[in-house]
Order: C-alpha cells, then sequence, then structure tokens
C-alpha cells in the first residue's frame, strides 16, 4: 500500500454508497497500520510531527502521523465526523471526555467531575469515535517515535482546539481544511 493507495472497507457491498461507519473506519485503520511498507513511507522528523494523507474508505480522509518523542495534539475534536485511529508504532496515549459538549455558541465551559477518561494506546491497538468526540493524543516517550494512522467521515469540516485548565475547557481557535492541508 502506498501514500494514494485506497483499502476499501471489508464489509461494504460493491457499488455501496452508504458512508463508512465507526467499525468499517477502525477496520480499515487496523488493516492500513499492518502494512509495514506504507507505515515506513512516512517521513520522521526529530523536531515535529509529520503526516500524509491517505485514501480512505468510502469518502472518507485518512492520515498516516508520526509523532516525536514528547508531541501531542493539545485538546481537541473532529466536529461532526466520526473516525477512528490505531497506533502503528510506539505508544500513544490519548485523553478524552466522556460527554458531547454543544457543537456550537460557547468559549468557556466548567466540567463536572468524572468525565476524563484515558486509555494507553501500544502498537496495533487504537479505538472508534463518535461526532464531537473531544481528546488530546500523545507521545509520551522520550527517546522513541510513534506512527498511528487516523480515518475520519465526512472528511473533517473543521478542527476546534480547545486549552483545559483543571476543570475549564475553553475555545481557543477554528481551523478548516485549508489550514491543514
Amino acid at each position: 500500500m502506498s501514500p494514494s493507495t485506497s483499502v476499501a472497507p471489508s464489509s461494504s457491498a460493491p457499488g455501496s454508497v452508504r458512508p463508512p461507519a465507526q467499525a468499517e473506519l477502525l477496520d480499515f485503520v487496523r488493516r492500513a497500520a499492518a502494512d509495514t511498507g506504507l507505515i515506513a513511507s512516512l517521513p520522521l522528523d526529530p523536531e515535529g510531527r509529520t503526516w500524509v494523507r491517505i485514501e480512505g474508505p468510502g469518502g472518507s480522509e485518512a492520515w498516516l502521523i508520526g509523532w516525536p518523542p514528547g508531541t501531542g495534539t493539545g485538546w481537541h475534536d473532529h466536529a461532526e465526523s466520526v473516525g477512528a485511529f490505531l497506533t502503528a508504532r510506539g505508544e500513544l496515549r490519548e485523553h478524552s471526555l466522556s460527554a458531547r459538549l454543544p457543537s456550537d455558541g460557547w468559549r468557556t465551559l466548567e466540567l463536572t467531575e468524572g468525565l476524563d477518561r484515558e486509555r494507553r494506546l501500544t502498537a496495533g491497538q487504537g479505538r472508534a469515535f463518535g461526532q464531537h468526540h473531544v481528546h488530546e493524543v500523545l507521545n509520551e516517550s522520550v527517546t522513541e517515535h510513534a506512527v498511528s494512522v487516523h480515518a475520519y467521515y465526512p472528511p473533517l469540516p473543521r478542527i476546534r482546539r480547545f486549552s483545559r485548565s483543571g476543570q475549564v475547557l475553553r475555545l481557543e481557535q477554528v481551523e478548516r481544511p485549508e489550514d491543514w492541508q
């Protein structure tokens, strides 16, 4: 598989026009992460994250992402998109909130206790998520790069970036596709 190669979801019928479900996105990232040639094709930078867009199933958007030691995304969501990601190499940690946030009309929210979740995702482990999933992903290693595969449907219309101080979440920035492509 190369960055321009497509991997069709295994559970879709030929000619199907329905969008890929979360489980199909997770299956896709699992299969893409197992493609050692694809994973090795990602250029790694010791100073910052790297990414290459790849063809996802059913019109989804997919990315290979390289994570140097000590890097992360910061708190963000994926707007109306559902998605999945899987660690292909190394280990990532995901902090997430177990509550759906309002989609618009706020700048600051005070979070209640008990919303925080944490997952350690070693090579071969991943997860799917629904709309408005708020999380941050980190490579906490001090020596090793991590590589992951991500897929979103519909293709990301925007990403909201947040800052967090204790239980206070503040909307800081809204990015559109032209900001990261």
